[in-house]
């Protein structure tokens, strides 16, 4: 193909074979300004502020539909609720998602320990994956990733996490470094 030659279309599925096309409607609020608010507190207050409603949360949240529940030094719990929209397919909610989750689980440990207008990124992940996981209409589809420190730093911090059913079975770890960048 050429640059100038376009792909063939491709035909819209047959909903009599298949159903009606399904949506999702996501909102959320300026990721920059929420970010300009991250720099001016200590990660442990921006993430309870997060989490007690008075900071929004970031688009990423919004689109997984995931939350901080509990927030301490070093220590944090996100919840998830999973919906179809994060199937693959096979039928099952996507990898990526649970690394994602494990990700902000793990790196929001981190944040934690931070003081005001000292950053963080993640620079690797290492995720193992244990339990498929499904939506099941009709029974509590939550999913609950906890993120803790296993070793801070000045300019690497170490930290692990899990995700949980709602049976409290483990559904998938990780372990994560995150730079840190004062």
């Amino acid at each position: 193909m050429t640059m100038t030659e376009s792909a063939p279309s491709v035909p819209e599925p047959d909903p009599a074979l298949w159903g009606e096309p399904r949506s999702k409607s996501v909102t959320w609020h300026d990721p920059i300004r929420v970010a300009s608010a991250a720099a001016t507190l200590s990660g442990l207050e921006f993430l309870t502020a997060m989490r007690d409603g008075r900071i929004p949360a970031p688009p990423i949240s919004r689109l997984f539909d995931f939350r901080p529940v509990e927030v301490s030094r070093g220590d944090v719990v996100f919840t998830c609720q999973p919906d179809e929209s994060a199937y693959n397919p096979i039928g099952l909610v996507h990898g990526g998602l649970l690394c994602t989750i494990l990700d902000t689980a793990a790196a929001c440990a981190v944040h934690s320990t931070l003081d005001a207008g000292v950053a963080y990124t993640s620079v690797e992940i290492k995720v193992n994956y244990l339990r498929p996981v499904r939506v099941v209409e009709g029974r509590p589809n939550r999913l609950t990733a906890h993120g803790w420190i296993t070793r801070p730093g000045r300019r690497i911090a170490f930290a692990e996490g899990d995700v949980r059913d709602d049976d409290g079975k483990v559904v998938a770890t990780a372990s994560s470094s995150c730079l840190i960048l004062a």
